[in-house]
């Protein structure tokens, strides 16, 4: 299986005009070209848990996958690549950015079984088809209501299939030792952001009543939680969430710039001492089958 698409590949494969001449239908996080190179890096340093995942779940040659929010869709390229043209990828993307981002990379590959849809997960039905299983990652935080989200999933898989999700459960897990209070705040700030906006960082936790209310039966629920040093390859995803979400929480007027620069500081200094140790957002690994 080939490697995902350069962030510099789909950066200049992709570089659209301003959602405001397109109409965009913009994230809290944001949709611009740098997010997409952050998107990619952070789909890097999880990939091989994601594999792993995936194939302990059954996702193989020939399986239909519904990729939920694929932003994008760094996800379902490697999908689409794991079931091969006997399969399907179905993405669901609301970012006319991300979707032609999708469209793009596929295209560069002759991924024809890869088939995108631009909905919005709360306004819209999703696609109907009989999915063996269903992927959905860092999505449920975000939108305003992931009880309408499960029932919608639950229409469209039929008993037997698997749903795969990662949630976070608990973003301020998110710390530093030696202890590092603006990069505290930083995580707390994060995380009212998206209630702000009808999100909820922490909605892993919330998901087993939810899929349970809607027919299907939790197999496993995993926690996902890593300590890293400066050096491990995994520090690389919150550093480059410390680079465009302090700027972000500052345009969103949630911060001022005194603030973003002292975090940026701090996490420099965390970066150059070799001894820091970083805990990571926790996640929660979840995969259910639809049994109702």
């Amino acid at each position: 299986m080939s490697d995902l698409p350069s962030e510099s590949a789909l950066g200049r494969s992709a570089r659209l005009p301003g959602k405001e001449e397109i109409g965009e239908r913009d994230y809290i996080l944001g949709t611009h070209d740098d997010e997409v190179v952050r998107l990619g890096l952070q789909h890097r340093v999880w990939r091989p848990v994601v594999l792993d995942l995936w194939q302990r779940a059954g996702i193989t040659v020939g399986k239909r996958v519904l990729d939920i929010g694929a932003g994008p869709g760094y996800a379902a390229i490697d999908l689409a690549q794991i079931v091969g043209p006997a399969g399907e990828v179905v993405a669901v993307e609301r970012s006319s950015k991300f979707v032609s981002v999708i469209k793009e990379a596929c295209r560069l590959r002759a991924l024809n079984h890869v088939k995108i849809h631009e909905l919005d997960l709360m306004n819209d039905d999703l696609p109907l088809h009989r999915y063996d299983f269903s992927w959905c990652r860092w999505v449920l935080s975000f939108v305003s209501d992931p009880g309408v989200l499960i029932k919608k999933l639950a229409a469209v898989m039929p008993e037997g299939s698997i749903a795969i999700f990662h949630e976070y459960a608990h973003y301020t897990t998110w710390r530093f030792s030696p202890r590092r209070p603006a990069l505290e705040r930083f995580a707390e700030q994060v995380g009212e952001s998206w209630r702000a906006t009808g999100g909820e960082p922490d909605i892993g936790l919330n998901l087993p009543p939810l899929l349970s209310a809607n027919g299907f039966t939790v197999r496993s629920a995993v926690p996902r939680i890593y300590c890293v040093r400066p050096s491990d390859y995994m520090w690389q995803w919150p550093a480059a969430f410390i680079e465009s979400g302090a700027p972000r929480l500052q345009e969103l007027g949630r911060v001022d710039e005194s603030f973003v620069n002292q975090v940026k500081a701090e996490f420099a200094e965390a970066a150059e001492d070799t001894d820091s140790l970083m805990l990571t957002p926790l996640v929660l690994e979840i995969v259910a089958e639809r049994t109702g």
